[in-house]
């Protein structure tokens, strides 16, 4: 049935999954995406929605280097925010509301029309291996399939429970049931596993809800959107989300169904997300709190079926459903489905290297919630980075990989593979320290060459990129080199309440000061005829205000960046013998030797590993 050899075999097609077999299959690789099911493809589990604070900046990130997930959300959406727009733009962070089955779709007809991409139905329960080397696929059916790599993508399905309050039963999601066999490969292999837990909360019926008791949050008035290509087009119409609260008596009654949570009665042993809690255990742990906000997510744009959000639980059905008729706005609400909460079985990912292929397995690749991340986004940009590498190994090219200083995607894989994680890992803007570096409105600039190098950007995006980085050097340059009198220029500054100027001023300088945007200088005839005669779009506008207001910031940033980039370049061997620096302490010494980092640099981020213990390691290493 399977003659050929495949190049990569990408086993589960969610987000990670469908990354990853887009990116090999667009690299040339000979791809099979293997999935228990065909129709579920990309499927949001939880919310739907894709972006928010942080996971915006990786969506932007993904399709800066040619991957899909921008698109599709673009695709997909059924409203637009910029979310912490009164902040700077380090925070500024992108996200959609989202057609639950309309992005699905799209998806899988953007993966059917990939050359090199083939598809099968089937669980895999195991992988076949030679000589410490994967060598393909074994499937339930007992049909081996052979590959040069695997990329497993395996989601919450590992041996996945799903408990309901004293109910449980196996299962990867709702409906669907769990993958079984590859642990237990993995563990006798030597791989260390470990279980996690994540929940969901209530799908309800938007008929049975009274929305004008509830406060409406509606899209940007100008929306945006994700990918930089100009295939996709913002939103001219929106979905409004609405949002209400819990409240004291919503929580003494599911205080009342406690006794039978398995949160509490001990069924559920593993780590949740800490950012993102079940209901039962923000009432638990904020007990202080008199109420929870609600935001309550419609799943598309012609579904009656909406996702309450805030209300995740996994607490019998009946708890579930008396204590939601006490939150305004839901006082007759019927169920789709009641909310849950699934345990499944992980892999520390200290057991990988940058590339995500594993230490132990030569040619196999962990990519999403196997490697104990949370969230659509961390996922995509895991398979996306492992279907780059699974690609170049086969095609015995360098490995890809993203310094801390270059995309989100470099600190979620870093902070991966060098701490490691004890609960689901979940982005956030203050887990990167170059933020200003990392913007949501610059990935294109940082990542888009990179991507057109693997062959994975198309020449169109590169050639647009390089026109918005062109254009806004030049607008940089016209404030820097135009001056604006003060006849013009003070009753701006006036209206602002900004020091007047006696005589006349360069732009960039008056544009600089904190309280001065670029709607205040197009008030100035010259900016504006230079924006006019130029046909200036808003995304080279905002990027040449950003330069001119955060240059400061950005050069200082970058220079640090630079001083910790040259302890990167310090490598360390292979297999170097730890034990041997009797000087160092025990703990650096083991931690060092478990996560056998290729830097001195990834070793002064390793948990336990302190400032006196690496220059110790320098001494010895004749630095």
């Amino acid at each position: 049935m399977f003659n050929e050899v495949y190049d990569v075999i990408v086993v589960g097609a969610g987000h990670a999954g469908s990354e990853a077999a887009a990116a090999a299959a667009n690299m040339g690789s000979k791809t099979l995406l293997v999935t228990m099911n065909l129709q579920n493809i990309a499927q949001m589990s939880c919310n739907p929605a894709m972006g928010g604070i942080a996971k915006g900046q990786i969506v932007r990130e993904i399709d800066a280097l040619g991957g899909y997930s921008g698109i599709v959300s673009d695709t997909s959406a059924i409203q637009f925010k910029m979310l912490n727009k009164s902040k700077g733009p380090a925070m500024w962070s992108p996200r959609v509301q989202s057609d639950r089955m309309r992005f699905s779709e799209d998806w899988r007809l953007l993966l059917e029309k990939t050359p090199n991409l083939d598809f099968y139905q089937e669980m895999v329960c195991g992988l076949l291996i030679e000589k410490d080397k994967v060598v393909g696929v074994k499937t339930s059916l007992g049909i081996e399939i052979r590959s040069k790599s695997v990329v497993l993508t395996n989601g919450t399905f590992l041996n996945g429970l799903i408990h309901i309050g004293d109910k449980n039963f196996g299962g990867g999601r709702a409906g669907e049931r769990a993958s079984t066999g590859l642990t237990e490969q993995l563990v006798n292999l030597g791989f260390d596993s470990g279980r996690m837990k994540t929940g969901t909360p209530p799908r309800v019926d938007g008929r049975s809800l009274d929305y004008s008791k509830m406060t409406e949050q509606p899209g940007d008035e100008n929306p945006e959107k994700f990918s930089y290509l100009d295939i996709t087009k913002p939103l001219k119409e929106q979905r409004s989300c609405y949002m209400t609260y819990t409240s004291l008596e919503v929580h003494d009654l599911l205080r009342e169904g406690f006794d039978r949570s398995p949160m509490f009665n001990g069924r559920i042993k593993s780590v949740g997300p800490r950012y993102c809690p079940s209901i039962e255990d923000k009432i638990n742990r904020f007990a202080d709190k008199d109420r929870h906000q609600l935001f309550v997510e419609p799943e598309g744009w012609n579904t009656v079926e909406v996702y309450v959000n805030g209300f995740s639980t996994s607490l019998p059905e009946d708890v579930q459903f008396k204590a939601l008729r006490s939150v305004v706005g839901f006082e007759n609400v019927k169920f789709f489905r009641p909310g849950y909460a699934i345990e499944y079985d992980y892999f520390p990912p200290t057991q990988l290297q940058h590339t995500l292929e594993t230490k132990l397995v030569s040619g196999l690749y962990f990519a999403g919630q196997i490697n104990g991340t949370t969230g659509y986004e961390e996922a995509a940009s895991q398979g996306l980075m492992a279907g780059i590498n699974a690609s170049l190994k086969v095609q015995e090219k360098d490995p890809f990989t993203l310094k801390r200083d270059e995309a989100y995607i470099g600190v979620l894989v870093d902070d991966l593979i060098t701490k490691g994680t004890e609960e689901p890992y979940r982005m956030f803007t203050s887990r990167a320290e170059y933020r200003t570096l990392l913007r949501q409105d610059n990935a294109d600039l940082r990542l888009t060459p990179k991507g057109y190098a693997l062959g994975l950007a198309s020449e169109k995006r590169l050639k647009r990129m390089e026109k918005k980085h062109n254009d806004a050097e030049k607008f940089v340059q016209f404030f820097s080199n135009t001056s604006v009198k003060p006849e013009e220029a003070n009753p701006v500054l006036k209206s602002k309440k900004s020091a007047l100027v006696k005589q006349s001023d360069k732009i960039f300088k008056i544009f600089s000061r904190p309280n001065i945007t670029i709607d205040d200088v197009r008030k100035f005839a010259s900016v504006e005829k230079y924006i006019q005669d130029n046909h200036l779009d808003n995304e080279v506008i905002e990027q040449a205000e950003i330069q001119v207001k955060y240059s400061g910031y950005i050069s200082k940033e970058k220079n640090n960046a630079d001083k910790l980039t040259r302890l990167e370049y310090v490598k360390i061997p292979a297999n170097f013998d730890y034990s041997q620096i009797k000087s160092m302490s025990y703990e650096a010494r083991e931690k060092l030797k478990k996560i056998q980092p290729v830097s001195v640099s990834q070793a002064s981020r390793i948990s336990g590993v302190s400032p006196n213990d690496i220059s110790v390691l320098l001494v010895y290493m004749g630095r």
